[in-house]
């Protein structure tokens, strides 16, 4: 992992909003510890919140994380040195994924040019070199204005009569303009990983990519509190060939990383920030390869409150909360080898995800049988909290 200092990893506003976290921190019995960032260094709140969703529970976690006193533990140079050398001191101050209990849920073809992308997918049976062919095909039967349907519409059902009548319905078109989103489990508890670590794709992958996502904080109640960047690194391979494999190109050992932190909504920030922020990616290789792009949410086809409603209500309950990636309008199509091949992902890739008011989120790429192995579950977690005395805390009320 390149150097990185502490200001990159921060919103451009620095401080001025609610960052917290998650941190290994070190000390008789180390552990992961809830965190908060404060302008003289990096505060642990295991003694108030022994879980994130401890505090993403309470009464205004804003205001709850800025008044618990805690302890600290190390400046925010420690934490973004310790995250970025991770591999070679585990056991030192490091940066950690912001989630901890939370169900990890995801909402798929919520952009029109990703919806696109993914019938491309589809119809090329997961196949890079039919891709241009089929994108040409595609874009000329559909338009570029799918953007302005929205979904569920009657003006959408008229679409969806036509596509049937021509022959070129899909899965993804009935969730991308049809009443009822794509939600997916993305990944287990816990599994995510933080920025600064190391991100997994399957060595059987010949076409996969980056999804730079916005990740909202959900409570056990519903309620929308704070906000994060995401990476739902996708096999476009696997998904093409059958939308029955959707778990075997979405969950891999690293294949979801969310950071640097969640921000919580207080007056700095909140809600109507999510729905106007810009995301964006670059990709760079060892090979001199470089992407950018960027996906703006004021494009997004569904409104982010509406996909925490249909993942979590009074059909389905959440004890511990969710955190929710909102799907990406970025789907990489820049061919990378030969023409039509398009992007696909080289071992050492550096991906960086940011967005003015969240930071930055970076992660190299590797194979998913390469990376660390996932170890530490759920009853490592609570082994662990019991071990250093924070296990009441972590009970839920």
């Amino acid at each position: 992992m390149k150097k990185t200092t502490a200001l990159q990893w921060l919103p451009e506003d620095g401080l001025t909003g609610t960052l917290v976290g998650r941190a290994w921190v070190p000390g008789p019995v180390p552990g992961p510890s809830v965190i908060v960032l404060r302008p003289d260094g990096v505060y642990d709140l295991s003694a108030h919140f022994a879980t994130m969703s401890d505090l993403l529970d309470a009464a205004d976690p804003a205001a709850q994380a800025r008044a618990a006193a805690g302890r600290l533990v190390g400046s925010i140079d420690q934490l973004m040195a310790g995250a970025a050398a991770q591999a070679a001191a585990p056991q030192a101050l490091r940066l950690l994924a912001p989630c901890d209990l939370q169900v990890i849920k995801a909402a798929g073809v919520t952009f029109a040019a990703s919806l696109i992308e993914r019938v491309i997918e589809e119809q090329a049976r997961g196949d890079a070199g039919q891709a241009a062919a089929v994108r040409q095909q595609v874009v000329e039967l559909l338009g570029g204005d799918l953007g302005a349907i929205r979904p569920g519409s009657a003006q959408a059902m008229q679409l969806k009569a036509l596509l049937i009548e021509q022959g070129l319905w899909s899965q993804y078109l009935e969730v991308g303009i049809g009443p009822d989103a794509e939600v997916f489990t993305k990944a287990p508890v816990l599994s995510s990983v933080g920025s600064g670590a190391q991100v997994g794709i399957h060595p059987g992958s010949a076409w996969n990519n980056p999804e730079p996502e916005i990740v909202l904080a959900v409570n056990s109640r519903g309620d929308t509190v704070g906000a994060s960047l995401g990476n739902d690194v996708n096999l476009r391979d696997f998904e093409g060939r059958s939308a029955l494999l959707l778990g075997k190109a979405k969950d891999n050992n690293a294949s979801c990383a969310i950071g640097p932190f969640i921000r919580l909504f207080d007056a700095s920030y909140g809600i109507d920030d999510v729905r106007r922020c810009t995301v964006s990616l670059r990709v760079q290789g060892a090979d001199g390869f470089e992407m950018q792009g960027s996906s703006s949410m004021a494009q997004i086809s569904r409104d982010p409150l509406d996909l925490v409603a249909q993942t979590l209500g009074a059909h389905h309950q959440y004890p511990d909360g969710i955190m929710l990636f909102l799907g990406t309008m970025f789907a990489p199509t820049q061919d990378r080898g030969q023409p039509g091949s398009g992007f696909t992902h080289q071992l050492g890739d550096m991906v960086q995800i940011s967005s003015p008011q969240l930071g930055l989120l970076v992660n190299e790429v590797n194979h998913c049988d390469r990376v660390a192995p996932w170890t530490f579950g759920l009853r490592d977690l609570y082994a662990n909290l019991s071990a250093r005395g924070l296990l009441a805390q972590a009970a839920h009320t």
